[in-house]
């Protein structure tokens, strides 16, 4: 008995003695390998460990100490430090390496922001080929979202450095903002990068900054009912599976294989692309499918080539010779393919595209490129192509919640988990998901970025804003906005709130593209703001910005912001109008006088308000002798 009570002993001495030894120290994920640390900032780093365990910190050649408190928290507040690296911090058993100390900006926002590299290649493919700079360093955040509670840590992430492979990911919109500043610095640059697309401004808010509106808490409390996520997510997969599966039972062209490159199509229909094939047969939800014979040289079987098919509303699933080249399942990205060698024969060859479209008007964009790309020969591919419908729906294709954009989800699992690691400031681009309701977005964007402030502890971090781009077709009539409206809230918000700053990048959309690949100028902007708000240098990082009027006679001069108002010479100032007492606007002409804007009309005798590029799609030339567009604006 003695024996085997000892052996008892001896076996819960030997599992506390296990449980001790793996009582181990556990870091965020953000302190890791190969971060950037905030220079110039006393700094936080934290971690979790059983209750009373010792922590140990060695850095720099100091040692800092604490202990854990009864859940199991620690943290440890380094000193100011000065750029450089790269270094090592232990902190009891772990290593950590490759520590750069540098500036750290959090970007967040939408699509937009989050748009990677890899899509910007037709711009920026030799840059992404080459780079590789040990200094600008990313960290993406998971995209999830969480509507119980805010969370302490995120399940993953690292830090990256620049190099061909890991750029393929980075934010195009960061990247640039990040290699701009490192240049112009010569310090490391980190970038957390924590955007999700679609996403609206009270996706990115947590409860307590939503208490003004009532309605994005009640839909936050909805769906914190983990049944109603299952249910809704179930019903709605279940639904969409359905009217694909009664769309491809019902097409004809699948059920005949019209991908063969043999097909006889002598009676399809023709139609030039880009364009919608709705013009010629009415509206319709369902499948259409495109042939287009090219003809290539001798030599060309063996060889690889690209395909591109510019944008595709909605979905497309594209063959060359009966051969699947690929696929894209919705309207946004572009249409690029890489052709395999075998695939392409010499002679005759058959471009085969099956268009699926759920709800709108299914087309092929236009102003886009379409060519085949081989032996850097483009064979452009715009023009007749032959066409046939392969089935019509009765019903749009079922829509989707998308939870994951709903109130304070995004918040609490991909800002919170971020707030105790100390940074230089903010960038944002979003707002294209909230046009719907533009009135409120100022008052939205305002209170989120005094939360943020608060949560950081950071009360002047800059925060630095991009407005929307121009985009959808322009007008010939001045017309109500609600993208002018809500880049104008965005143009308040800037003036309003201390230390923020505004990137306009109303001249370099795309109209017939919600995403316009020119990042690169974004990215600048933003480093422009950052330079004069962060760094506090004497430089031009607006273009002319609005500030008053008064009225003489039929005219009303403009004034604007001192510094600003040194305008670019044009032969005819454009995207002005004015507005008289019968309360309709009407384009306006507009002259430079020295540091004013005269605008006028001569129908109109006694004008009240003017607004500036007050479009979807404006086309105004305001600019400043530094090149910078003046932001649209309303003088109401």
């Amino acid at each position: 008995m003695k024996v085997y009570c000892s052996k008892i002993l001896f076996l819960i001495i030997a599992i506390f003695s296990v449980c001790l030894f793996d009582a181990k120290v556990k870091l965020p994920a953000l302190v890791s390998d190969g971060m950037i640390l905030q220079r110039n900032q006393k700094l936080k780093i934290w971690g979790y460990a059983d209750a009373g365990e010792k922590v140990n910190i060695k850095f720099l050649n100091k040692t800092y100490s604490t202990t854990a408190d009864n859940t199991g928290n620690w943290n440890v507040t380094l000193p100011e430090l000065k750029a450089g690296g790269p270094f090592v911090m232990t902190i009891n058993d772990i290593t950590l390496k490759d520590i750069l100390i540098g500036d750290v900006w959090v970007a967040s926002g939408q699509s937009n922001m989050e748009l990677p590299m890899r899509r910007l290649t037709p711009l920026y493919g030799e840059e992404m080929k080459t780079v590789n700079n040990q200094n600008i360093r990313f960290f993406t955040v998971p995209q999830q979202y969480n509507f119980k509670t805010p969370q302490n840590d995120l399940n993953g992430g690292k830090w990256e450095a620049a190099n061909p492979q890991t750029i393929l990911d980075f934010s195009g919109v960061a990247y640039f903002f990040a290699k701009n500043l490192n240049e112009k610095n010569k310090v490391p640059v980190g970038i957390i990068h924590t955007s999700l697309g679609g996403s609206p401004v009270q996706a990115w808010m947590d409860a307590n900054s939503l208490k003004k509106y009532p309605e994005y808490l009640e839909e936050a409390e909805k769906w914190k009912n983990d049944d109603l996520i299952k249910s809704t997510e179930s019903n709605e997969q279940s639904l969409s599976k359905a009217w694909y599966a009664e769309l491809d039972q019902s097409d004809i062209g699948l059920n005949q294989h019209w991908e063969k490159s043999d097909l006889d199509d002598s009676s399809w229909k023709t139609m030039n692309v880009p364009g919608s094939w709705e013009d010629q047969e009415g509206p319709f939800e369902g499948s259409v499918w495109f042939r287009k014979e090219i003809i290539l040289p001798k030599g060309s079987a063996q060889k690889t080539a690209f395909l591109n098919l510019g944008r595709i509303k909605d979905a497309d699933v594209t063959y060359i010779n009966g051969v699947k080249v690929g696929n894209v399942t919705y309207e946004y990205p572009p249409r690029w393919y890489d052709i395999p060698a075998g695939v392409l024969k010499d002679g005759k060859n058959m471009i085969t595209v099956r268009v699926i479209n759920g709800s709108g008007k299914g087309q092929f964009i236009a102003d886009k490129p379409y060519y085949l790309e081989i032996s850097g020969q483009k064979i452009d591919l715009k023009g007749p192509w032959k066409y046939r419908i392969g089935a019509k729906m009765e019903k749009i294709a079922p829509g989707q919640t998308f939870i994951r954009w709903k109130p304070t989800g995004l918040y609490n699992s991909m800002i919170n988990p971020l707030i105790n690691y100390k940074v230089k400031g903010f960038l944002w681009y979003q707002g294209e998901s909230n046009t719907g309701k533009p009135n409120e977005y100022g008052d939205l964007l305002t209170t989120m970025i005094n939360d943020w402030r608060s949560k950081w502890q950071e009360k002047d971090a800059p925060f630095l804003i991009v407005q929307l781009a121009n985009f959808m077709e322009a007008k010939n009539q001045p017309v109500e906005s609600n993208w002018a409206e809500l880049r104008d809230q965005q143009r308040k918000v800037s003036l309003n709130v201390p230390k923020s700053g505004l990137a306009v990048i109303i001249d370099v959309g795309e109209w017939n593209d919600i995403h316009p690949l020119d990042k690169k100028t974004v990215g600048d902007r933003l480093a422009l703001q950052a330079l004069k708000i962060a760094d506090k240098e004497d430089i031009i990082a607006d273009g002319p910005v609005y500030q008053s009027m008064k009225t003489d006679g039929n005219k009303i001069i403009l004034s604007f912001k001192k510094g600003t108002d040194d305008f670019a010479p044009v032969s005819e100032l454009k995207g002005f109008a004015i507005k008289g007492r019968d309360g309709n606007y009407q384009w306006a002409k507009a002259k430079i006088q020295g540091k004013n804007i005269i605008v006028w009309n001569d129908e109109i005798k006694d004008p009240v308000s003017v607004r500036y590029d007050w479009a979807d799609n404006p086309d105004g030339n305001l600019k400043n002798k530094a090149g910078l567009p003046a932001s649209s604006f309303t003088t109401e």
